[in-house]
């Protein structure tokens, strides 16, 4: 007989965000350090950069369509294996192939976790999904803050260590909790998805993703995870020259969205998820902007006003549509994870490119091409500013036309 311990095994679904998460921290701190150990120019760490973004939606939408068949421990334990291999091959590293085969692994792995874990929150907790996916992914910005305070520790302690050889420590340091989460999901029981477990049938779940609320939250989820990750991902780059801690304006900006999320209840018992997201737009907006024209110290305040505005934006997307769209089940998830992140891949290769095009044109100014991309990027939020008011009326005059209900958030 089954015991399902929801805490254990969210506590686990936590510990296996962590590592993907360390994955982002870890590699936003070693990106310039393995073009210098490897000679690579800016667009080959793009390229490398961007096989994170597009194997994690290979792999939630493949575990989307499969989760609720093979269950989600078989996925966790898929994610396990993918990780253990990537991290490894990266440590091991010998040049670019190596390091975008292994950074495929990763990223592969990282959508094997969401394409289980998600959903696994949702059948956990159907009373608050929105919430416990804020508190869920609170871990993702976790993971980071404390993947970035490890290489800055690191490379603050002078160690007599060369380039590479830090490099390999910093990576290394995924392992521990990926062999504790590994461990953790094999030793737990696991229930059946809320689409399985309600009994909505497979014809029912895809007919509900041509809904057009969901199309409408898809294309959206370009927006909001472009503004997000790219940002994050590519920050020490970008503004490598505008501040000589750069490292640190993403340990701060995620630190926000730990402490955002973290507050995900309150916050969501005082707006509803669509006004958070409009919220959320707005100050995203704010801090792209104020990244482009403040420099030194103050510019610790746009990353303070951007890790607010992209705080919620990942488990509130996540949250809307499964609340408002139940039917869509773990596909309807896992198909807007993994357009965020295809979204992200295609759009870190076609920056790279720019980036290092506006560098020769500025005869090596890499300030100024660092403020035109954030300024190119910045146009994305304010597209969804007015995306997201059009919802906000949207659920206005839809709710106005239903009983009163209590809405699990």
């Amino acid at each position: 007989m089954q015991t399902i311990n929801r805490t254990q095994l969210f506590r686990a679904s936590c510990l296996s965000l962590l590592v993907t998460s360390l994955s982002f921290g870890i590699r936003a701190g070693t990106l310039n350090d393995f073009g210098s150990v490897f000679s690579l120019d800016k667009a080959q760490l793009a390229a490398i950069t961007a096989t994170a973004f597009y194997g994690f939606p290979i792999a939630v939408v493949i575990g989307g369509f499969v989760v609720d068949i093979i269950g989600m421990k078989r996925l966790l334990v898929l994610a396990f294996l993918f990780h253990l291999a990537g991290i490894l091959l990266t440590v091991f590293a010998t040049g670019y192939w190596t390091l975008y085969i292994s950074t495929l692994l990763i990223g592969i792995a990282n959508g094997t976790v969401e394409a289980a874990c998600n959903p696994l929150v949702t059948s956990l907790y159907t009373e608050s999904k929105t919430t416990k996916l804020n508190h869920f992914h609170l871990w993702f910005p976790g993971g980071i803050v404390i993947g970035t305070l490890l290489v800055f520790a690191i490379n603050a302690m002078h160690l007599n260590w060369d380039l590479h050889t830090s490099i390999q420590v910093k990576v290394g340091l995924m392992l521990i909790p990926t062999v504790i989460y590994g461990y953790l999901f094999s030793k737990l029981d696991f229930p059946v998805t809320e689409r399985v477990a309600s009994g909505v049938t497979t014809g029912e779940m895809y007919k509900s993703l041509l809904n057009p609320l969901f199309i409408f939250m898809f294309i959206c989820m370009f927006g909001t995870a472009i503004t997000e990750l790219f940002t994050g991902q590519w920050i020490d780059v970008l503004l490598k020259k505008v501040n000589d801690n750069a490292i640190l304006l993403l340990t701060l900006e995620t630190g926000v969205m730990v402490v955002g999320r973290g507050f995900a209840k309150p916050v969501l018992k005082l707006f509803a998820p669509e006004v958070v997201l409009l919220i959320s737009t707005i100050l995203a907006a704010m801090g792209l902007f104020l990244f482009t024209i403040l420099t030194g110290n103050a510019i610790f305040l746009a990353a303070i006003i951007f890790g607010m505005g992209v705080c919620f934006f990942w488990p509130t997307m996540l949250g809307f549509v499964n609340t408002n769209l139940p039917k869509t089940g773990a596909i309807g998830l896992n198909l807007m994870g993994g357009a965020g992140m295809f979204a992200v891949s295609i759009y870190t290769i076609f920056m790279g490119s720019f980036y290092d095009r506006i560098v020769k044109e500025a005869n090596g100014d890499n300030t100024f091409a660092g403020q035109r991309v954030l300024q190119a990027t910045l146009i994305i939020p304010i597209v969804l500013i007015v995306a997201f008011a059009g919802l906000v009326f949207y659920m206005r005059a839809k709710n106005k036309t239903k009983p009163l209900q209590q809405v699990a958030v």
